[in-house]
C-alpha cells in the first residue's frame, strides 16, 4: 500500500516549502493558458529538462533555434519592455534605440523585472506583454516564422502556437533589432 503523506504532520515550515515548490511548478503557465484557452487559440505545451536560455531550452525541447523565442527585458526610458527574438539572434541596442527614436535603451536587470510577473520564474515569462501591461517588440525577423515556441512562466515549460496567433493577441510593435 502507498504511503500517504499528511501535511498536518510535518513542522510548518516543510508545509510552507511544498506549497511553494508546488505553485512554482504547476501554477506559472496558469495565467497564460487561461488567456489563450479564452481566446481559442490552438496551442501545445511541452514539458522539458529544466534549462535557463533559450538556445538550451530549444535543444531540450527539440525545437529549432529560430523558432524559439526569447523575451529580453529592456528599458527604454526608464519604461520597461519585452524584445522579444529568436533564441539564435541578439538585440543591438543600438538599433532599438534609434528606430524607437528614443534616449535612453538599456538591458533591463532581473532586481529590476523579477516582482512584474509573479505567477512566472525569474527569467521565464512568456512574451505575453499585455498581460502584465508590458509593451512588447517583436523582431522583424520573426514574423517569418510560421510557429514559434517560448518559455510559459517556467523554466522545464514552453507553449508552440503560430506566429499570427500571437500576433493577434499581444498586438506587439515589429521591428527591426535583432542582429545574428
Amino acid at each position: 500500500m502507498p504511503a500517504v503523506l499528511n501535511i498536518e504532520m510535518l513542522p510548518f515550515w516543510f508545509s510552507v516549502l511544498i506549497c511553494k515548490l508546488l505553485y512554482h511548478r504547476i501554477m506559472p503557465s496558469k495565467k497564460l493558458k487561461e488567456f489563450l484557452d479564452k481566446h481559442e487559440v490552438p496551442y501545445v505545451t511541452i514539458t522539458h529538462s529544466q534549462a535557463f536560455t533559450a538556445q538550451k531550452v530549444a535543444a531540450s525541447a527539440h525545437i529549432p533555434g529560430k523558432n524559439m523565442v526569447k523575451t529580453v527585458m529592456v528599458v527604454i526610458n526608464g519604461m520597461m519592455a519585452m524584445a522579444v527574438l529568436p533564441a539564435s539572434y541578439h538585440v543591438d541596442f543600438n538599433m532599438l534605440k534609434e528606430i524607437t527614436g528614443e534616449g535612453n535603451v538599456r538591458l533591463a536587470s532581473e532586481t529590476e523585472f523579477k516582482d512584474m510577473f509573479p505567477d512566472c520564474e525569474v527569467g521565464a515569462m512568456p512574451p505575453f506583454g499585455n498581460l502584465y501591461n508590458i509593451d512588447v517588440f517583436v523582431a522583424k525577423v520573426l514574423t517569418e516564422d510560421e510557429v514559434i515556441a517560448f518559455n510559459a512562466g517556467t523554466h522545464t515549460e514552453i507553449i508552440q502556437m503560430t506566429y499570427r496567433d500571437f500576433e493577434k493577441l499581444v498586438h506587439p510593435k515589429i521591428l527591426k533589432f535583432a542582429v545574428h
